[in-house]
């Protein structure tokens, strides 16, 4: 569907008119379902959540929230920040489980030692994005558009009123400083 559909929809749904939320959601759940399945791609095997769980849990927020919808871009933007915050609030709820809330206690004898490819860890990166918005909130909007909005260059650059020059720029400088922050902490939430 066009995005001017898109933009359609989130209008009359913001006007409250019935059945538009669910056309909405029919629209863009393969969209979300593509970017939940990017974002736990860098997860260890067996994860807990599954990229539709997530996708649905960014749906009850979206649905329950009083955000006044300006178009595709602000929607997917929007439904980005939230899968981040539902991804994160899991790594969190994880790592509590694993220092101890909870888990079998195993012996120190028991344990063998073995090497894992280390997955990213997505609350490092969320605090990397929080510490680089508090000094350049247009990079880590970027970044967030980007990576965890699934947008484009051109639909980033759109969303926050800058050139697709500008964006490439601000990209390149905001990755080189992300990579400083979380190198030596990419191991698993």
């Amino acid at each position: 569907m066009a995005t001017a559909d898109i933009t359609q929809l989130l209008q009359q749904a913001r006007q409250g008119q019935r059945g538009a939320t669910d056309k909405l959601m029919l629209i863009v759940y393969d969209q979300l379902k593509r970017l939940a399945e990017s974002y736990l791609k860098s997860e260890k095997s067996g994860h807990t959540l599954a990229a539709t769980a997530l996708v649905h849990e960014a749906y009850l927020r979206l649905a329950g929230s009083e955000v006044d919808w300006k178009d595709r871009v602000h929607f997917f933007a929007v439904a980005a920040r939230q899968m981040r915050h539902i991804l994160v609030d899991h790594a969190k709820a994880r790592h509590r489980i694993k220092r101890g809330s909870g888990g079998e206690k195993i012996p120190v004898s028991d344990v063998t030692l073995a090497y894992e490819e280390r997955p990213l860890d997505v609350i490092a990166v969320d605090e990397a994005l929080a510490r680089l918005a508090e000094f350049d909130p247009r990079k880590s909007q970027i970044v967030e558009l980007l990576y965890f909005g699934g947008l484009t260059l051109d639909e980033t650059a759109e969303a926050i009123g800058a050139s697709v020059a500008t964006v490439q720029r601000e990209l390149k400088i905001a990755k080189a400083w992300l990579h400083t922050q979380l190198k030596g902490n990419t191991g698993g939430s």
